[in-house]
């Protein structure tokens, strides 16, 4: 069975590489280098060479505040790629496995959001991540949908590696307290996504959410980056979200319920600071 994970590069990609390297199936990992999803003739000699049965699909524009002033780019990668990748999902009959983001809600709720929820994106970046989803929905091609929080690992840029990085060197920083959410270790995400594929379980089509367990907000999130990382030096003071404006607007609020996931494939998850235990060990 020959696998192909585009993204090859990023965060998950990267996860991706780890978690599957025990497999006695084909991973093909691709990044803008070596397969342009933005052209349909380049996807389809790509699929049409390599027999591809599976997509996993990890590319993604995510710098959310350059989205606000460049949706265009965004919608290409975010919307316009993934339609077609659907559609030659759809075609060669082999199945999508896409990742989107908690950000196509609102962040207007007050317990986690659940699968059935109605999507209300705040930003550019969730509006093309929607419209991405919707896409794969009119391709009616075999897919699943992994919705996804906060994304963390040791590769790349993000978040835990930036707290790590600030806890270290300065006396004292500011983190936003009044957002809320689940962190996501790269590595659960992506065993999860092999182990969805090793035991043949990709045939269960619909949409799920995936975070780790628990709920914190960034700054809890920092507090515990810093205090695993041994770094007690530095100050970290909560701050509220109109101390730190950006140009996207965030949800307040976006913890995702994951107990439809978890019934449906059997797949344990972990607490959100057991995850970033092991992340840390990785550094």
């Amino acid at each position: 069975m020959t696998i192909l994970v585009t993204g090859g590069n990023g965060q998950l990609g990267s996860a991706l590489r780890l978690a599957s390297s025990g497999s006695s199936h084909c991973y093909l990992f691709t990044d803008v280098a070596e397969l342009d999803i933005t052209s349909a003739e380049t996807i389809e000699a790509f699929f049409s060479k390599e027999s591809v049965d599976i997509v996993v699909n990890c590319a993604a524009y995510t710098a959310v505040d350059d989205a606000e002033s460049d949706e265009a780019k965004a919608d290409l990668i975010n919307h316009k790629a993934v339609a077609l990748l659907a559609e030659a999902c759809k075609r060669h009959n082999a199945t999508l496995i896409h990742i989107s983001t908690d950000y196509i809600f609102s962040g207007e709720a007050d317990a986690p959001y659940t699968e059935e929820c109605n999507p209300a994106p705040l930003n550019a970046y969730g509006r093309t991540k929607l419209e991405g989803e919707r896409a794969i929905a009119e391709s009616e091609c075999n897919a699943i949908i992994l919705r996804t929080s906060w994304l963390y690992s040791e590769f790349g840029r993000n978040f835990c590696k930036t707290m790590r990085e600030l806890t270290a060197t300065r006396t004292e920083i500011k983190v936003v307290a009044d957002q809320f959410g689940t962190p996501t270790y790269a590595g659960d995400l992506a065993e999860a996504i092999v182990e969805i594929i090793e035991s043949g379980q990709y045939s269960k089509f619909g949409i799920y959410n995936y975070s780790n367990e628990g709920e914190c907000s960034w700054y809890d999130f920092a507090c515990e980056i810093a205090r695993q990382s041994g770094n007690i030096g530095c100050k970290i003071c909560p701050c509220t979200t109109a101390d730190y404006p950006t140009k996207a607007v965030r949800p307040r609020y976006s913890v995702l319920d994951k107990s439809k996931f978890v019934s449906t494939f059997g797949i344990e998850i972990s607490q959100w600071q057991e995850a970033l235990a092991e992340c840390i060990k990785k550094f």
